[in-house]
């Protein structure tokens, strides 16, 4: 029992701390990604999901998402830069986390699915 509470302390600890989002960082989806079109992605920690922004390219700046998961699958919401319209999306890492192939639906059946490489 008193083991169990020093552990739940810590994860509160690391939690209130801000540590968790340090965790966050060690994830496979974490970093830069070149996308089709020649523009480069950055994927960042942000509170407890993941944020995707534009760095290079002709819609730099612009948010092209944000992300919930761990490991090699990740769901959330897709932002298309061009007209900003949001879908349902999900990403999967693969290619020993050298591709991601993310995939965005509006209304769960029209979907399309692009690949991009690990910079």
């Amino acid at each position: 029992m008193t083991r169990s509470l020093t552990a739940l302390a810590f994860a509160a600890l690391i939690s209130s701390a801000g540590l968790a989002g340090t965790a966050n960082a060690a994830e496979p989806i974490v970093g830069q990604w070149k996308a089709p079109g020649g523009g480069i992605v950055k994927v960042s920690a942000c509170g407890n999901a993941f944020c995707a922004q534009v760095i290079s390219g002709e819609h730099k700046g612009k948010s092209v998402g944000t992300m919930r998961g761990s490991g090699t699958d990740y769901t959330g919401t897709v932002i298309d830069p061009r007209d900003e319209k949001s879908y349902q999306g999900s990403a999967t890492i693969a290619g020993n986390g050298k591709t991601l192939k993310l995939t965005g639906c509006a209304l769960k059946i029209f979907c399309k699915t692009q690949t991009w490489t690990k910079i």
